[in-house]
């Protein structure tokens, strides 16, 4: 049966590399017959959080944000495309994820990072870690790291180095594997 899962970018800078890497997720996940939405803050324009999406009276929420919790209420997991910002995590990204709570619950996160540099944005992917868990999702132990951003994939997401189909493989049938077996849980019923 496919899976829902949503692929979550998290820039909106004008020379933005990580469209590769979200295009080259979701053309991946759409081979394994999945449906793979992507979630760009740069079209969603959502402002600075001031309110979450459960802080407004039902049915009220902005559209943008009731699209968002509707594709997430069906999402079986999702996939985070960060870079690295000063070590860190994209503020876009931020942003993005904390208008939502609930709708993450009982569901797997995966990382794929990058960077123009060679550590692949390894390290905005450990912070990741920490705020997908507090999120609701927690993240697959895997990651999908792409390191020299612009050597490794075309404009239009395609692996200009061999190495990185193995790698992808490898991390989506653990994408699989998690959200298949929290999407049986799910079935089963949550604690709360």
């Amino acid at each position: 049966m496919p899976l829902c899962i949503p692929v979550i970018l998290g820039t909106v800078r004008s020379d933005r590399q990580g469209i590769r890497a979200a295009h080259f997720v979701i053309r991946r996940l759409t081979e394994r017959g999945h449906e793979a939405a992507l979630v760009d803050p740069r079209e969603l324009q959502l402002p600075l959080l001031d309110r979450m999406y459960k802080e407004h009276p039902r049915g009220e929420a902005p559209e943008t944000l009731e699209r968002l919790a509707t594709l997430y209420r069906r999402a079986d997991a999702f996939v985070v495309v960060s870079a690295e910002y000063n070590n860190s995590i994209p503020p876009a990204l931020s942003n993005t994820l904390d208008y939502f709570l609930e709708e993450y619950f009982w569901r797997p996160s995966a990382i794929c990072c990058y960077s123009a540099g060679r550590y692949g944005g390894v390290r905005a992917a450990m912070q990741l870690r920490a705020m997908l868990a507090e999120l609701g999702t927690p993240s697959i132990p895997s990651i999908l790291p792409i390191p020299e951003i612009g050597k490794t994939l075309s404009p239009e997401g395609e692996p200009l180095q061999p190495w990185l189909d193995r790698s992808a493989t490898k991390f989506l049938d653990e994408v699989d594997w998690y959200a298949e077996a929290f999407r049986r849980q799910r079935a089963e019923g949550v604690p709360y």
